[in-house]
């Protein structure tokens, strides 16, 4: 919860322990308790916003009002009634009381407005957003008009002081149309998403740029799909308070939202076809080329921006010689595309993506620094599919066997020439995003420790890219190869 919910909630319950409890209760104090959470009551809505889990906690600001009235009552009746009925009342307003105290204190708990971890590095965040558009290529959506261009929006994500001052980026740009389309997306009941859109990110808008470093290394985030660009900002803020620019790709039609400057909003437009069979690798290594081809551009659009910022921040400021590349599922498999055609990516880091993509991993590798992190629910064969599930995709088990000698034949040489494979225990492929932080009821379904697993994942990320971008020594990679209680990590 955060400070002003903790207060009022915490004044709230003390007061009804009182009111149930306690023997003497003055009018004044009574009172002056209903007037003292009223005003906790008005700050914390001022302040951090109202909000639907705090329901029981604000209805209580009443609960002293109502005991004056009962006091009434009770005074008028004095003398009626004998000590085993006062005695019954008693114990059905403690259990009452208790049970209005669990779910005051429960509901904000179990649906938050949730929080990053602090950064850990010695840099602040400032933030700022692009919208690109490529002249060179057509949109090839189904639901755009003939000879659209390609648009897309960018954030850029950037070192700043530890002391800058500002407003303090959304974690989504606009709450009503992300509420919506998480929704669809995750199939999560809304009561999960109103929080959404008072979710605050470290970062600050159109901070200067820290001039602690001539220039920084820059990397590109590439989202899963039906991600966005800010999926990921347990990660994306670790990095830039360490030192790097890191620039999120909102891939236009595959991501959740894409919210334009004129307003025009688009949404997630699934390809064609659902399961293992019709999705085939044909179709989504081509879907991929699309991704690449975005990422090359965005690549190109940071060039011009570090030759010639028309606001004069990243002029001279970005290191291009530095170059790195992460991304999450469908963006985890754009990454290995990028490593393997395009000689400005230095170093690549693959988050559960299965390897799609038109070029394939030569048997003697990458040649180009690779860190693949898997899930260790995401590994798995078509044994896992239950004839049910195969009756509802209209498949047989042949085709699904087919499919995972596909996938894994692809991963055959992803450790080839020194790389790395790290598999996390208890995880799934939604563990390398932020969706688990939004309530602590997703961790409990799935069975995983969602602020466990993000550091651990920052601890890899940053000792990787800190040793193929900064030239710093290895902290962690070299020594943790083997089996260890929460991972296993290979080396090839």
């Amino acid at each position: 919860m955060r400070i002003m919910e903790v207060v009022l909630v915490t004044f709230n319950v003390v007061m009804l322990l009182w009111l149930v409890v306690g023997q003497q209760k003055p009018r004044l104090l009574l009172w002056g308790g209903s007037a003292v959470s009223a005003v906790l009551l008005v700050v914390q809505g001022w302040v951090e916003g109202w909000r639907w889990p705090l329901i029981p906690a604000y209805a209580f600001t009443l609960a002293p009002l109502w005991a004056l009235m009962l006091d009434h009552r009770r005074r008028a009746r004095a003398g009626q009634g004998g000590v085993k009925r006062r005695g019954v009342r008693r114990i059905a307003a403690l259990l009452s009381a208790f049970f209005y105290g669990t779910v005051t204190v429960a509901a904000p708990l179990l649906f938050p407005v949730f929080t990053l971890d602090e950064p850990a590095g010695p840099y602040g965040i400032g933030t700022v957003a692009y919208h690109w558009i490529d002249n060179t290529r057509e949109e090839t959506s189904a639901v755009t008009a003939a000879g659209a261009k390609r648009e897309l929006n960018v954030r850029i994500w950037y070192p700043a002081s530890k002391d800058a001052k500002g407003t303090r980026a959304p974690y989504v740009p606009d709450s009503k149309v992300y509420t919506e389309a998480f929704q669809q997306e995750s199939g999560l009941p809304k009561l999960f998403l109103t929080s959404l859109g008072q979710a605050r990110t470290h970062a600050i808008e159109h901070a200067a740029l820290s001039d602690t470093e001539a220039a920084y290394p820059v990397i590109i985030f590439s989202h899963g799909s039906g991600g966005f660009e800010g999926q990921n900002m347990f990660q994306v803020e670790q990095l830039v308070s360490h030192g790097y620019i890191v620039a999120g790709i909102n891939h236009t039609y595959t991501s959740m939202a894409s919210i334009f400057p004129d307003g025009r909003v688009a949404l997630f437009h699934p390809v064609d076809g659902t399961g293992f069979g019709k999705e085939t690798f044909e179709k989504m290594d081509k879907l991929n080329e699309v991704w690449v081809n975005d990422v090359r551009f965005v690549l190109n659009q940071l060039e011009q921006l570090s030759a010639a910022d028309p606001d004069r921040r990243f002029t001279g400021r970005m290191d291009m010689e530095r170059l790195g590349m992460f991304g999450h599922s469908f963006g985890g498999a754009s990454t290995v595309q990028m490593l393997l055609s395009d000689p400005r990516v230095r170093a690549g880091i693959n988050m559960d993506g299965a390897l799609y993509g038109e070029r394939r991993i030569p048997a003697a590798g990458i040649s180009k620094p690779l860190l693949m992190i898997s899930a260790d629910q995401s590994v798995a064969g078509s044994s896992v599919i239950s004839d049910d599930q195969l009756a509802a995709l209209g498949m047989t088990r042949g085709e699904v066997e087919r499919y995972y000698e596909e996938v894994n034949a692809r991963y055959t040489p992803v450790k080839a020439g020194g790389n790395y494979w790290l598999k996390l225990n208890n995880t799934s492929h939604m563990s390398f995003t932020d969706n688990f932080l939004i309530s602590p009821i997703l961790e409990w379904v799935q069975r995983t420790d969602a602020r466990g697993t993000h550091r651990l994942v920052n601890d890899f990320t940053l000792d990787f890219f800190n040793y193929y971008l900064k030239g710093q020594p290895l902290q962690i990679l070299n020594n943790a190869v083997g089996t260890h209680d929460n991972y296993i990590l290979e080396k090839g």
